[in-house]
This record gives C-alpha cells, sequence and structure tokens, in this order.
C-alpha cells in the first residue's frame, strides 16, 4: 500500500512540475518537423507505401536523408551474433547510436537472422529443381510472367552472411531515425526491406522471354506485356528505361529493346543487296548492244581473250 501511495505521489509530483505551455510549444514543433520531413522526402525513393500497410515505409535512403538533415552521427555495434557454418544459422543483432555534437540522442536495434524467410527458402523454376524432389511437395506460386515457381531450401544461405549482417544494421538505424521527432508515427519499417529484395531477385534471374512477357501494373499501358508494348509504341520502353521505378522493369525494357535492334540487324544483313547502280552510266540501247562486235556471229574468233 505504501509502495502504491509513493508511485502515485511520484506521479502527481512529475505533472505538477511540467509546464502545459511548454508541452504545447513542443508537440506543435515536433508536428511541424513531421510536415518538413514528409515534404522533402521523395515517395518511391525515400519512403514507399506498401500495399495493405497503413503508414508509408522508410527506407535506407531516406533514413540517410533524415540523419544529415539532423546534423546526427551514427555509430554501431553487434549486440549478439551467431555463426554457425555447419547448420547454417546466421544471426546478428545491432544497435545503432545516433549523436550530435559529442551527445547521444538516441539508439535503435535491428536483428536479423537466415531463419527468415526470404533467406530460408528461395523460388526457382521447374527446370532448375533439384534432381529426385517432388514438385507437387513444393509450396508453388505464379510469378508475373505466368510461370510457376516452387520453393526451396536456399543452399547458398552461406554466400549471405554479410547480407544479413548488413540488413540487421538497416534495421538498426530505421529503427534509431525513427525515434527522431517521433517519426514512428508518421513512417513505419516492419516491411521496409521485402520489396527490394524481391525486386533484387527478380532482377538477377530474368530472362528474355520473361522480359518479353512482364506486364505492367501501372500508367497507360497498365495490363499490357513489353511485347505488345513494342509494337505500337517502341519509345514507351525507352521512357521505362529512364523513369520505370522498379529496377526489374527497366531491366526488362532495355532487354526487349536491345533484342528488337538486334533482330533488326541480324534481318538486313541477312537480306540481298540491289545491284550497284554506278552515277553517270545510263545503259545501252538494246539495238545498239545487239550489234556489238563480241555479239556477232563468229565474234569469238576475232576475240583476243
Amino acid at each position: 500500500m505504501t509502495n502504491n501511495m509513493s508511485e502515485e505521489n511520484m506521479m502527481m509530483s512529475l505533472i505538477e512540475s511540467v509546464e502545459v505551455n511548454e508541452i504545447v510549444g513542443t508537440l506543435k514543433k515536433i508536428t511541424q518537423v513531421q510536415a518538413a520531413v514528409q515534404a522533402s522526402l521523395k515517395a518511391g525513393h525515400d519512403y514507399d507505401t506498401i500495399p495493405g500497410t497503413s503508414k508509408p515505409t522508410l527506407l535506407k535512403p531516406g533514413a540517410e536523408k533524415l540523419l544529415m538533415m539532423f546534423g546526427l552521427t551514427s555509430e554501431y555495434e553487434i549486440v549478439e551474433k551467431i555463426e554457425d557454418y555447419d547448420k547454417g544459422i546466421f544471426a546478428y543483432t545491432m544497435k545503432c547510436i545516433l549523436s550530435k555534437g559529442g551527445y547521444k540522442i538516441t539508439e535503435g536495434v535491428g536483428s536479423c537472422n537466415s531463419k527468415e524467410n526470404k533467406y530460408r527458402w528461395r523460388w526457382t523454376k521447374e527446370e532448375d529443381l533439384p534432381i529426385g524432389i517432388d514438385k507437387d511437395s513444393l509450396k508453388q506460386k505464379t510469378n508475373r510472367w505466368g510461370k510457376t515457381e516452387y520453393q526451396v531450401e536456399n543452399d547458398e544461405i552461406y554466400s549471405q552472411a554479410n547480407t544479413i549482417l548488413k540488413m540487421a544494421k538497416k534495421r538498426a538505424q530505421i529503427d534509431a531515425t525513427l525515434a527522431v521527432a517521433s517519426l514512428s508515427e508518421v513512417f513505419t519499417q516492419d516491411i521496409e526491406d521485402m520489396k527490394e529484395f524481391i525486386q533484387q531477385e527478380e532482377v538477377t534471374n530474368l530472362t528474355e522471354t520473361e522480359a518479353e512477357n512482364l506486364r505492367l501494373d501501372f500508367g497507360k499501358f497498365k495490363g499490357k506485356t513489353l511485347k505488345e508494348i513494342l509494337k505500337v509504341q517502341p519509345d514507351y520502353l525507352e521512357w521505362l528505361i529512364d523513369k520505370a521505378k522498379e529496377e526489374v522493369v527497366k531491366k526488362a525494357a532495355k532487354m526487349v529493346l536491345d533484342g528488337n535492334k538486334q533482330a533488326k540487324g541480324n534481318k538486313n544483313k541477312a537480306q540481298p543487296k540491289e545491284p550497284e547502280v554506278i552515277d553517270g552510266f545510263e545503259g545501252i540501247d538494246p539495238e545498239e548492244e545487239a550489234n556489238l562486235p563480241w555479239n556477232q556471229d563468229g565474234a569469238d574468233e576475232d576475240i583476243p581473250f
């Protein structure tokens, strides 16, 4: 009972010591800072809106830009790590400390491990499945090109240890950044790396056929494949290479255009050339040609060659 009374007294003392006007002023400044931040960051680059989420997701470029805006420096330390090469398990917990003028402002924590779905599993085509595996027992999905892919265990997890470490570091950085000026009210980070990872995977494994069959989900050609767009407006593919947000769309558009140029070049090489006409040579009249010496009967006897 005594402890409860003591806690209540401390709480009341804290409340009474606060200047309401100062709180109102601070909250107003926080709101102004949040508005300035939103106006300064670029959608699709510094932050992105992931379908199904209530708030925009802060991305790494946006976090770095915010640290520069506030004049903050960042330091990192590994809080915990597991590196088991025998079992293929890698896990890291990183701490990011933000400071200004030598004084600590805030900190954030981020973790990443090889058992997360995007590292533990990989999607592969039927022709690339391990020998002897039953494809019907695997999880399946249809990719954006209409092809079936299968989920298999990632057998190259050892090569991703550094990637997992960097992801933990990035999550710690964003966690710390969101604590500045209550930016967690504006942004989230729960899935900030998912879209980036998926795009990297798509770009790496893209084939020419998949590039042609890539179907846009935006713009005036929404629902059309790049192959279809090439036939009606080739310069739109040039626009995609320069302006598209997704790297996989940029690469696919370039592959389709390059393939089209190469096909045209091969076609031109295969076509026979027209006989060359010499300027100033008008030809010979048929009657005159018949009277030429080498066209007369027995002319072969008089020709010295």
